[in-house]
């Protein structure tokens, strides 16, 4: 684990927590940004669909295109922010996006939707992982949940807070309005981003050459079963959130009969209960280890066991009819499976010595986050050979459940921080080895 000097403090004195604080403040809103980016596909693919001729299939290739080089993205941004400072990465990623989705203000080929696609999604690889080892940076290891499920907050808040708001603008002008609104909010977050943002105190160079994960190389780093844990149940875990943000409002329309705009409703619900869910299982497990409680059971376990969870009640919305259980399976289903990305980073960072924080963090989420690219084509599959839309949602749903279970079991034999620490003193040799 990082150690700083003096350990009893987060930051020195109290304009130093309060900037914190501001920190993730803003981090919150540029993840909801980055969020409502991806969101805006979604939340206008009826018309879109409409206005270009799409199929259910060649929707579902073009949301794909968006994680076309999500990943390396995630991986170049990892090593990159090793090197340079958070604050200037997260300004060029914020920078890009917005410069992405103005272009959409005018009408567009199916081609340049998917060049738009690409070049948002290289962007907005790395933002999650950078976001959280530039907070990372302000809260030690035991106080990082909480700051981790705000940042978190902020990119479930994009699919959801931000939904009636999008849902408006297509519906009183076009989803073209909706693309150019998003990327002036992207420009005007930039510019606050500069002036107010700075690295924090908890870097490497305040970091003790002691420290039990000290110079580990990155060989044994992705060997370390906490870290494979975390993106396998990472991986079945963004299935669910992909289909949130790309399926879910078309799979209200469609095969639920909500309108467009109950569905954008429903959305906002699903990222109320995220808001109220994830902070409270964010202040219990930071509490639990303040406590003296093992990292394997305060994260670790509470992860996996939420995302056990919300495959099963994934499987019970797939054979759910009424309105109520409908919107109540969803929103608790969609809540639940997002616990896996604020205690996920935690463990990995707790295994990881700062030097390297940022890479693993990246290389994870770009593991993580290749269930983007399969989940809206399957999805999309699915939806076209079925004999009716409902009944291709119900077998979509029952898919992604499977596999959330299955991710969550092999999470409860994999992670264990403490054995892992215990397992990966450093070597001698590594420690000459440069960051």
């Amino acid at each position: 684990m990082e150690q700083v000097r003096p350990q009893t403090s987060l930051a020195a004195g109290a304009a130093d927590r309060t900037h914190a604080w501001i920190v993730v403040g803003l981090l919150f809103l540029f993840m909801l940004i980055n969020f409502a980016d991806r969101a805006v596909l979604g939340l206008a693919a009826v018309p879109i669909m409409q206005e270009l001729g799409l199929s259910h299939t060649e929707f579902g290739l073009i949301a794909t295109s968006f994680f076309t080089l999500f990943s390396v993205g995630g991986v170049i941004g990892g090593f990159l922010v090793n090197r340079v400072a958070s604050k200037w990465v997260l300004a060029a990623l914020a920078l890009i996006w917005s410069l992405c989705q103005l272009p959409m203000l005018l009408s567009v080929s199916v081609a340049a939707l998917v060049v738009n696609r690409i070049a948002l999604g290289f962007s907005e690889g790395p933002a999650y992982p950078i976001a959280l080892h530039a907070a990372y940076q302000w809260f030690a290891n035991e106080r990082r949940a909480v700051p981790t499920s705000l940042i978190a907050i902020g990119a479930l808040a994009g699919n959801g807070i931000a939904a009636p708001v999008i849902v408006a603008i297509v519906a009183a002008w076009s989803w073209h309005a909706a693309f150019g609104f998003l990327g002036f909010i992207g420009l005007v977050w930039c510019a606050v981003w500069l002036l107010v943002a700075r690295e924090g105190p908890i870097t490497p160079d305040r970091v003790s050459s002691g420290g039990t994960t000290a110079r580990l190389s990155y060989r044994r780093l992705f060997r370390c079963r906490t870290v494979v844990g975390v993106q396998v149940v990472g991986f079945c875990a963004y299935w669910l959130l992909t289909l949130a943000v790309v399926w879910l409002p078309a799979f209200l329309i469609q095969a639920f009969g909500y309108t467009p705009a109950q569905a954008g409703w429903i959305m906002m619900l699903v990222s109320l209960g995220q808001i109220v869910l994830l902070p409270a299982v964010a202040t219990l497990s930071d509490g639990l280890k303040r406590r003296g409680v093992p990292s394997r059971l305060a994260c670790g376990s509470v992860a996996c066991a939420s995302t056990l969870a919300a495959g099963l009640i994934i499987i019970l919305l797939a054979r759910s009819e009424g309105s109520l259980p409908i919107i109540v399976c969803t929103v608790v289903a969609f809540s639940l499976c997002n616990v896996m990305f604020v205690l996920g980073p935690v463990l990995v960072a707790e295994v990881t010595p700062v030097e390297r924080r940022g890479a693993v963090l990246g290389v994870t989420n770009a593991i993580t986050t290749l269930a983007g690219p399969l989940a809206p084509v399957v999805t999309g599959l699915v939806l076209d050979v079925g004999s009716h839309p409902a009944d291709g949602v119900r077998t979509a749903l029952l898919i992604a459940g499977g596999l959330a279970i299955l991710g969550a079991v092999v999470g409860v034999a994999l992670i264990d921080p403490e054995a892992d620490q215990a397992r990966n003193p450093p070597d001698p040799q590594e420690e000459t080895q440069p960051a």
